[in-house]
């Protein structure tokens, strides 16, 4: 077995000493809540700014909150955020700085041995700097010189397809588009984005089942559901306000089922800090069921709950399956059927870890409802049989006709805010030919249409010198990816690194030869162009898309927005010189936003009257076949079930099974403390969550060090290990064999070849794992 090259080039403080740990809490939200949202905005903006920020996040007037995707309701509290939301919002909004001086101060390879937190807790990014080749310290420049050395490498480049453009789920509409205008008329679909590690696998498979890879509910259907299926997921820290949604299903008489490998306190019970019910009375029990599966075991679960249903539907016919729908509008059910009398209830046992008793009471649950919502996030995403897990989740829910009727769907909730606007605006490596055909119509060119590298595959690029550039449109690219020695040694090899950011991050620190940090506004900052003060706009987890308006003074005069970046940079690259460029002048894009959005309502169905539409409170909701009227076109006019081979993680003796997660005090790679108050965890985050058996048969004792090793065969046939150094083991409930630690700390050991099937997501929650001790 041997260690991957460059795994010696994570160093990280891991001093935590400080660290205690106590029992899980059994309720989420709360006074507690309310007082840690105080606490951190007023640390980061005083009490003033607070008040004023904090009362437009999500306001029909205000800003979206670069929080969540999490859809806003038609009557809004004037509190419209959660404690997570404000804790983005604090950073964003911070009053602290960093200056030139900063970095005249603190070298490279000094910030390299900061932790993630410590990073992220300086403050705001206030100028362009510049890191020399051969250089130890970043400087400042000016931005036509940051904007010349971005086309001197272009020029330098023998072939458009060795840039790389990134782009984070919190770039607004506008930026995506003229984005990917830009990259696509320099020639190249290398687009990849964060939606490649996260939803992709669910992306892939509801558009292959449903024609479209998104998601077919409302935030009214999950209120009038009948039972809501939440697998894979943790509300309370990742998507807050989804907890008010939950209740309002409850009080409606609606029933969860939670299945997780973690009990999670707030799908135990929601204490709603903003009603009576909730902060005086007890709050509200939400799960009716929980399932603690073991990970990997989800497609089971769903092929024995689609067992249960035939069996049901043979013993009393016509009584349980929605015959008409299925008959109109679907196609490929006997060969389901036929797979699912096939089914093994011993293997679904062994994948699952549940108890076939367990299972046939959730299959109670699923047959007294009359409309069925499925809602799924990481947990169901990463793992390398991903794809067909969530084609199994579409064939159950095709049976009762839960697709396109009231309190029934697909729910796939996104992360990051505007994620899945950045996919409708264009940000994808493998756009359909409809969307380029319009694009080219628009601007009077040939786009490319060779399909670009997705994250993985730019890895890999970088990693085999295929490529010269890498630019990233915000998020943290180092933190966020797997493999984390291999992704920081591609990125090194580069000759130029670009950073568009609003704070710093570990991507400022692990570069190429040379590297830009290029300054951005954030959402909560007033956006000036010579056309007056702008506003852009999102598109939430749910197809509503609405104006976000910064009121913020910008944190420096030296920022620029996003869409000034991109334009001011294309005006720079794709000169009249160069061949087959968009017609467009990007000057007129940049002076006023509502020229961007021309373009995009001529270019993307939906958009048709963009600038009228977001001028109505709430905006609009964007057309979606299923949801809107069972239609299917977009796949030939009718829902596919799908036979799919079962599959699950098949784990070695003395061996264990990853995945990773956050605490409770981060939102993805931002970390905004080192409490993970639900799991009872304080100043700490190089924690395994370990279940007491398991640990006791491996001579492993609750508060011992250990060392996480990950194990994978290697391009060259042996065995590769990955190490993520000094772990206190923590007692936890978890499913025999299955372990739990925080990323982006364990994002070393997910291996880059690990992916999951069809979608090439990196299987960050199945990575099996043997746990070293190590001296206390």
């Amino acid at each position: 077995m041997k260690p991957v090259d460059g795994v010696a080039r994570i160093v990280e403080n891991i001093d935590e000493t400080a660290a205690m740990f106590s029992e899980p809490k059994i309720t989420a939200v709360g006074i507690p809540a309310v007082l840690n949202s105080l606490k951190v905005t007023t640390a980061q903006m005083g009490p003033t700014r607070t008040a004023r920020t904090l009362l437009r996040i999500n306001q029909k007037d205000g800003f979206d909150c670069p929080g969540c995707a999490w859809p806003e309701g038609k009557h809004r509290s004037p509190a419209e955020f959660c404690e997570n939301g404000a804790k983005a919002v604090a950073e964003e909004a911070t009053k602290r700085r960093i200056p030139p001086s900063f970095f005249a101060e603190h070298s490279i390879e000094e910030l390299r041995t900061w932790d993630d937190y410590s990073l992220g807790q300086q403050g705001r990014l206030t100028h362009p700097m510049l890191l020399d080749e051969g250089g130890t310290h970043y400087r400042a420049v000016s931005w036509d010189e940051a904007f010349d050395i971005i086309a001197d490498e272009f020029a330098q480049m023998s072939t458009p397809d060795e840039a790389i453009f990134y782009t984070s789920g919190r770039t607004s509409n506008e930026a995506a588009f003229v984005y990917q205008l830009f990259v696509r008329g320099l020639g190249t679909n290398n687009l990849p984005d964060c939606s490649n590690m996260c939803h992709e696998s669910s992306g892939s498979a509801l558009g292959e089942t449903l024609g479209i890879g998104k998601g077919s509910v409302s935030l009214e259907d999950i209120h009038e559901a009948d039972l809501i299926i939440i697998a894979g997921q943790n509300p309370g820290t990742n998507h807050p306000r989804m907890l008010t949604a939950l209740e309002k299903a409850k009080i409606n008489g609606g029933k969860i089922i939670a299945v997780n490998p973690l009990p999670e306190a707030a799908l135990m019970r929601y204490e709603n800090p903003q009603t009576v019910r909730g902060m005086v009375l007890g709050g509200t029990a939400l799960n009716d069921l929980f399932l603690q599966i073991k990970l990997g075991g989800d497609q089971a679960l769903f092929q024995a709950l689609g067992r249960i249903l035939l069996d049901a539907e043979e013993a009393n016919p016509g009584t349980v399956f929605d015959a008409e729908f299925i008959a109109a509008k679907t196609e490929g059910v006997d060969a389901y059927l036929e797979s699912l009398r096939r089914l093994d209830w011993s293997e679904v046992e062994t994948a699952t870890g549940l108890a076939e008793a367990e299972i046939r009471e959730a299959g109670e649950m699923l047959l007294a409802s009359k409309s069925t919502i499925v809602c799924w996030a990481m947990g169901l995403t990463q793992h390398k049989h991903s794809v067909p897990t969530l084609r199994d989740c579409v064939n159950l829910l095709l049976l009762q006709g839960n697709i396109g009727k009231p309190g029934a769907g697909v729910c796939p909730v996104r992360g990051h805010s505007n994620v899945q606007g950045d996919r409708t605006m264009g940000i994808f490596e493998k756009m359909p030919e409809s969307f380029h055909d319009k694009l080219d119509a628009e601007f009077s060119f040939a786009s490319p249409r060779k399909h670009g590298y997705d994250t993985v595959e730019a890895i890999r690029a970088m990693r085999d010198g295929k490529a010269r550039v890498f630019m990233a449109m915000g998020g943290n690219f180092s933190r966020a990816t797997p493999d984390t020695a291999v992704t920081e040694a591609a990125m090194e090899s580069l000759a130029l690194t670009v950073q568009v950011s609003t704070k710093l991050n570990r991507s400022h620190v692990a570069t190429g030869r040379r590297a830009l940090i290029l300054p951005t506004l954030g959402r909560t900052e007033r956006d000036r162009q010579a056309g007056g003060t702008q506003r852009v706009t999102v598109e939430d987890s749910m197809s509503a898309v609405h104006a976000s308006r910064g009121r913020l003074e910008p944190a420096s005069d030296e920022l620029l927005s996003e869409v000034a970046i991109v334009t001011m940079l294309a005006e720079r690259v794709l000169t009249r010189s160069r061949p087959n460029v968009p017609q467009v002048n990007w000057a007129e894009l940049r002076a006023d936003y509502a020229n961007v959005r021309a373009s995009i309502s001529r270019v993307i169905p939906g958009f048709e009257d963009f600038e009228a539409r977001i001028d109505e409170p709430g905006g609009f909701i964007l057309p979606n076949g299923p949801r809107d009227g069972r239609d299917f076109s977009n796949i030939g006019g009718t829902a596919k079930f799908t036979v799919n081979e079962l599959e699950f993680p098949l784990v070695p003796e003395g061996r264990l099974l990853l995945q990773t997660l956050r605490s409770h005090d981060q939102f993805n790679t931002t970390i905004y403390g080192k409490d993970d108050r639900y799991r009872g965890v304080k100043s700490a985050r190089r924690v395994v969550f370990v279940n007491e058996a398991d640990a006791r048969d491996l001579g492993l004792a609750d508060g011992d060090h250990v060392d996480i090793v990950s194990e994978w065969p290697g391009r060259d046939g042996t065995l590769e290990e990955r190490r993520s150094e000094r772990h206190r083991i923590v007692f936890y409930s978890t499913p025999r064999g299955c372990v739990a630690a925080y990323y982006p700390e364990t994002n070393v050991l997910v291996p880059l070849d690990s992916t999951a099937d069809v979608s090439n997501t990196p299987t960050s929650k199945s990575v099996i794992v043997r746990l070293e001790k190590v001296q206390s």
